[in-house]
């Protein structure tokens, strides 16, 4: 029968199953049921099957090799353009057992063995700069947050066990308590402790406490044993969160300031070498390199900074670049001038500095704005 039903059409447009001419139905391959995305290769080397996929469908996708490459690469950029690191630099990396701080402590550790390599070949013919230095510090805070000794034992042990195996040259590892930053010749500072955090009922006010003085801690650490700059694991998607957080909470002022890469508000710089880097890829980093990640804490965070977190996550699923614009949108607020390292004196330096700039296409510390009134207008 053809189209019409009077058996006049040649086009062949309807043929019966049990018609001779019929053309034999084709059948499905394994292939053709393998997933579209699967056959894809990876962006980078484009000779390997993609593996990895970031960011949704119009994100990135990746071969485990070439996967790591880009993530260490932005972090490399990073600490380049910024002037994060120095050869003359002694590093204090906090790690705290979480992914992210777990991800900046190899990526560290890794660009310090880069360093050495290059020192030992070149240090024969010619004068080389020095290595910079690496140390750990974790903040024991389980006078805030109670868990067993032996749980805080094992947590620890865990740590010291991966800064051991840590690339050389060797890492130490300083474990402090909170209250230290209390403590005198006469009291360790548990009962000044207690009664500060006492007086907080809020549950948000708390927390943003116990990250104020956990930042002291860490400075303390940094300062007593001479490191010239904290290093911090905060990503991109817990940089969103406190974005959010902070415009909630009336922060706009110092949003500008916590945001950027690099902070020399604090007596020891800090600097953000992850900022560009999601949670989703250290994750997968983790899982790709088995890096051992340390559960010490587990707090329920029912405040607003849990509540915030929470939805952002919820963007991040419905949009896999959420986060990233969130950031993205932040960092153009004008940053404060006394937010920029200043450059140290060595001449080697200095050069470095201006061949960073000339190829970054950094604005130099005098084309900042001196007034802090513009800043805090374009905060609000």
């Amino acid at each position: 029968m053809d189209c019409n039903g009077n058996g006049g059409c040649q086009s062949g447009c309807y043929k019966d199953s049990n018609d001779d001419g019929g053309q034999p139905e084709k059948k499905s391959t394994g292939d053709d049921k393998q997933p579209r995305h699967q056959k894809m290769m990876c962006l980078k080397c484009k000779g390997t099957e993609a593996t990895i996929f970031t960011g949704g469908d119009g994100g990135g996708r990746f071969c485990s090799d070439c996967f790591r490459s880009n993530l260490y690469g932005k972090f490399k950029l990073a600490v380049t353009s910024n002037a994060m690191i120095s050869p003359t630099d002694k590093v204090l990396v906090a790690f705290s057992g979480g992914t992210s701080s777990r991800v900046a402590l190899q990526f560290v550790s890794e660009m310090q063995l880069k360093a050495q390599k290059n020192f030992d070949a070149t240090a024969i013919r010619d004068r080389s700069l020095p290595v910079f230095g690496v140390g750990v510090a974790f903040v024991d805070e389980s006078e805030v947050y109670p868990s067993t000794a032996a749980d805080l034992d094992k947590a620890v042990e865990d740590m010291k066990e991966i800064v051991l195996n840590l690339a050389p040259p060797r890492k130490e590892l300083h474990v402090a308590p909170i209250r230290s930053i209390y403590a005198t010749k006469t009291s360790d500072g548990r009962e000044t402790l207690k009664n500060l955090v006492n007086t907080v009922a809020d549950a948000t006010g708390r927390e943003d406490l116990l990250t104020h003085l956990r930042m002291l801690c860490l400075q303390k650490i940094a300062i007593e044993n001479g490191y010239t700059k904290l290093v911090l694991g905060s990503c991109t998607s817990r940089i969103a969160c406190h974005v959010l957080a902070a415009t909630v909470k009336g922060q706009g002022y110092s949003l500008a300031a916590d945001i950027q890469y690099a902070d020399a508000r604090w007596e020891v710089p800090v600097v953000l070498p992850l900022r560009d880097c999601p949670m989703q890829e250290l994750n997968i980093l983790c899982s790709l390199d088995s890096l051992k990640i340390v559960e010490v804490v587990n707090d329920s965070r029912a405040n607003i900074n849990g509540l915030i977190s929470s939805f952002v996550k919820l963007l991040q699923e419905e949009n896999p670049s959420r986060e990233c614009t969130i950031v993205r949108t932040a960092g153009k607020l004008t940053p404060f001038p006394f937010n920029r390292i200043p450059e140290a004196d060595a001449d080697d330096v200095q050069l470095a500095a201006q061949r960073r700039q000339k190829k970054f296409n950094l604005k130099p510390i005098e084309s900042l704005p001196q007034s802090p009134s513009v800043q805090f207008a374009t905060a609000r």
